[in-house]
């Protein structure tokens, strides 16, 4: 069964170190459309392990359980590089001097 396991840690680091690096890349070149495609490629992740999880019929318990687990950590990822997006976006309205209809980041700013 082909799927992206993030229950190898080895897995999880590589993803985590390339979500890090596209973010890096993102604001350095002041690109919020870098990291909007990183969000399309973590939700379509997502939707591929849901419609593995509910089409196949019979899963053992183990590969369940893995899928069950890839699903949190792309819901993380989906999560994390919404709110990347969210702040690249915001500087690169910011250097392009675009009127911002609202800043999209500071009900998150504001709780923490």
């Amino acid at each position: 069964m082909p799927m992206i396991n993030f229950t190898h840690p080895l897995t999880l680091l590589i993803v985590s170190l390339l979500f890090v690096l596209v973010v890096v890349l993102a604001r350095e070149t002041k690109k919020s459309a870098i990291t909007a495609v990183m969000l399309f490629v973590f939700a379509g992740g997502l939707v591929a392990h849901a419609i593995m999880f509910t089409t196949t019929s019979n899963l053992p318990r183990d590969v369940a359980s893995d899928l069950i687990f890839t699903m949190v950590f792309d819901l993380i990822f989906v999560l994390i590089s919404f709110i990347a997006y969210l702040w690249v976006d915001d500087i690169e309205a910011k250097i392009k001097k675009k009127k911002s209809i609202d800043n999209s980041l500071d009900w998150f700013w504001g709780k923490i």
